[in-house]
């Protein structure tokens, strides 16, 4: 294919973005509809290939749904001749930013931006998941950072939740971010998200991984059986959110947090407004019945990508956070799927609606042992004890004024 070819009649192709091992991503332009656009065409090597075909067809599908101002758009599917080959195509909204991981060759980033930028991957996690959709790809170079806010983009593994990887001992996504239960063959969950979210919060705070894996074989055995260390000494960073970082990166998946948890407590200490006020604002007409206990909500931190954006593409830095160091490469330059060794499952290029029925995907926890340069866990937070009630005859005081703390 070359630039300047035309698509179903309307796309015409202008140049490459990028390319992966099943798919180009054009830069194109819709004559009917006369705007920019992104679209994704299967590889000429893949044509006819129904797994692949049914893939891309399924991601536009799952993304469609989603409807997220945090999560890339897609406007259209198709499938076209080139050349005696049938290819699949997405056309997605066109986002021109810059991704998280290019930001972090840098080094670390301000705990601030951090926040904003985590908390909306956040909710764009949690639309997904209310959806019944997992990621299972959720890494710096598929957060990209715009001057309309973050995008979380390339669905191309998700899959439901409760399905399988697939058969064949294959485990699909990127070495350095996959979840423990991913690896011993578990059933896909939302926590698999939250965990890969942790190791991205973790990274782009600290500028390294919280343990030294250089090899996939290293990845693997510290995902299951490495303690991850303590954030650095980080001027300025909450106790709060070292405490969130520390509970997305739990080894069970029902001791990490929520994706709409996460997206509430990063957006309260980036200063961005409350879920409840982003959903008025997100469907001023429609009428909400009174919340008797605050429930996950898709409609979150909608408003948060301005912001966001403003501050990044304008360069607004905080700068209370010190020098940045240099983060490690291979925690950024992580290949998207993972290599073959001793203790890691084969990978190949991804699906997005895996077969339920396959085999475990990982090595017996006794064939490798755990390693030597475990670091302890960090200690969960106290439970607040509920004040005692007024004392019998005691007269009652006169309630305080609120005010902000």
């Amino acid at each position: 294919m070359d630039g300047g070819q035309l698509i179903a009649g309307r796309y015409r192709l202008r140049e490459v973005l990028g390319q992966g091992g099943m798919s180009i991503v054009w830069r194109a332009d819709d004559d009917v509809l006369g705007r920019e656009v992104a679209v994704k065409v299967l590889s000429g090597q893949l044509a006819g290939d129904p797994d692949r075909q049914r893939q891309i067809r399924d991601e536009a599908r799952a993304v469609a749904r989603l409807r997220h101002p945090n999560v890339v758009g897609v406007y259209d599917y198709g499938e076209f001749d080139d050349g005696g080959r049938s290819l699949s195509y997405v056309v997605m909204e066109l986002v021109d930013g810059r991704t998280l991981a290019g930001m972090l060759t840098g080094g670390r980033l301000p705990w601030k931006v951090v926040t904003l930028v985590g908390a909306q991957v956040a909710a764009a996690l949690a639309a997904a998941h209310a959806d019944g959709i997992v990621h299972r790809d959720v890494k710096p170079a598929n957060v990209m950072v715009t001057s309309g806010g973050v995008k979380l983009v390339d669905f191309g593994i998700s899959a439901a939740v409760g399905a399988f990887d697939g058969g064949d001992g294959e485990l699909l996504g990127t070495p350095a971010y996959l979840a423990p239960e991913r690896i011993e063959g578990g059933p896909v969950r939302p926590a698999t998200d939250v965990y890969a979210l942790g190791l991205v919060l973790y990274l782009a705070l600290g500028g390294r991984m919280p343990w030294q894996a250089s090899t996939v074989t290293q990845m693997v055995r510290a995902h299951v059986y490495a303690k991850p260390a303590p954030l650095p000494p980080i001027p300025g960073l909450p106790p709060a959110a070292a405490r969130l970082v520390s509970r997305c990166l739990a080894k069970k998946p029902a001791d990490r947090p929520s994706a709409i948890e996460v997206a509430e407590m990063l957006g309260e200490l980036a200063g961005l407004p409350s879920t409840a006020l982003m959903r008025s604002v997100a469907a001023p007409t429609v009428p909400l019945p009174a919340a008797r206990e605050r429930r996950p909500s898709r409609a979150v931190l909608i408003g948060a990508g301005v912001a966001a954006g403003l501050m990044l593409a304008g360069g607004a830095w905080w700068a209370d956070d010190g020098p940045a160091k240099p983060t490690q490469a291979e925690a950024v330059t992580a290949p998207s799927a993972a290599a073959p060794s001793a203790t890691a499952p084969k990978a190949r290029p991804s699906t997005s609606t895996p077969e339920r029925t396959v085999q475990a995907v990982a090595a017996k926890r006794e064939r490798t042992g755990p390693p030597v340069d475990d670091q302890p866990h960090a200690k969960k937070a106290p439970k607040a004890k509920h004040a005692p009630g007024p004392k019998k005859g005691a007269k009652p005081k006169p309630p305080k004024k609120a005010g902000r703390k």
